[in-house]
């Protein structure tokens, strides 16, 4: 399948998306998309791995315009493990980059940083294995932080802009808000926001689901609009005991807090809302 075949697929399925895209945006609804692990290679990495003047065939169309998963497949090896069959998207890239959740790193044994997509410099290395070939990745490892990708036109009615931080609240059975989420504008982009699989599973997050868009305006009203049954938390550590006698009801504790592992436990089972705030 050639890249105008590619376009052609994706434009319909945009054409298709549009009017569901619009009603979202009304109420600041983001699709999110779970970003398994993946590498990006430069064709000379290609040819590398898979042997010369091999190039990269589409396994599936991906929802950004141009991207696919690759048929092809790598073996990522660390210090102390390996994963294999780690998927390659393409079209090929100008720099290869591995992007990997915290848990994979812990299997491979290596320290990769949080970091945006591109930004590799002293990143974290690892060994790629190919069918024709392998060589050390001296640096390219990272975990990618989470972004939402749009388009100006969405910037604009959303009212953020490139480059900005926003938090997302995403509902459900463990509701769960992100922050430092970073705005990433560019014309040939489709709205959707990307986590990883950790972050994923942290929130019970299936892929699809929506969150909903929060910038610090947003945050700061909303706080004014808390029903008066709201209860206010001041503890940094927060145990299931501390949450244990408000059933359904409204928490506000600190941006910085921390749950425990029964906290988040008991968040769910007693259909407590939090809502986090900067404290001052």
């Amino acid at each position: 399948m050639n890249e105008q075949a590619i376009m052609q697929i994706v434009n319909d399925v945009i054409a298709e998306l549009l009017p569901k895209k619009q009603a979202a945006l009304k109420q600041n609804e983001i699709p999110i998309g779970i970003s398994a692990r993946h590498i990006h290679l430069k064709q000379e990495h290609v040819e590398h791995l898979f042997g010369k003047g091999a190039s990269l065939t589409v396994q599936k169309v991906l929802t950004q315009p141009g991207q696919f998963a690759a048929n092809e497949t790598v073996q990522v090896v660390g210090p102390k493990g390996s994963i294999t069959n780690v998927r390659i998207l393409g079209p090929a890239r100008t720099l290869t980059q591995v992007e990997i959740s915290h848990t994979d790193a812990i299997t491979l044994g290596i320290q990769p940083p949080l970091r945006e997509s591109g930004d590799i410099e002293g990143s974290a290395s690892c060994t790629l294995v190919g069918p024709r070939g392998s060589f050390v990745l001296q640096e390219g490892v990272i975990i990618a932080q989470a972004h939402i990708h749009m388009t100006p036109d969405d910037a604009q009615y959303l009212g953020v802009q490139n480059g900005q931080f926003v938090s997302v609240k995403v509902q459900g059975r463990r509701p769960i808000t992100f922050e430092q989420v970073k705005i990433r504008v560019a014309h040939h982009y489709q709205l959707e926001m990307h986590i990883d699989t950790d972050e994923a599973n942290a929130g019970f997050i299936q892929q699809g689901v929506t969150g909903t868009l929060i910038t610090d305006k947003m945050e700061e009203k909303s706080l004014h609009k808390l029903p008066s049954t709201a209860i206010e938390m001041n503890e940094k550590i927060i145990t299931a005991k501390d949450l244990s006698h408000y059933q359904g009801k409204t928490v506000l504790v600190p941006k910085n807090a921390r749950l425990t592992a029964l906290a988040t436990e008991t968040v769910e089972k007693l259909g407590i809302e939090l809502q986090f705030h900067e404290k001052g």
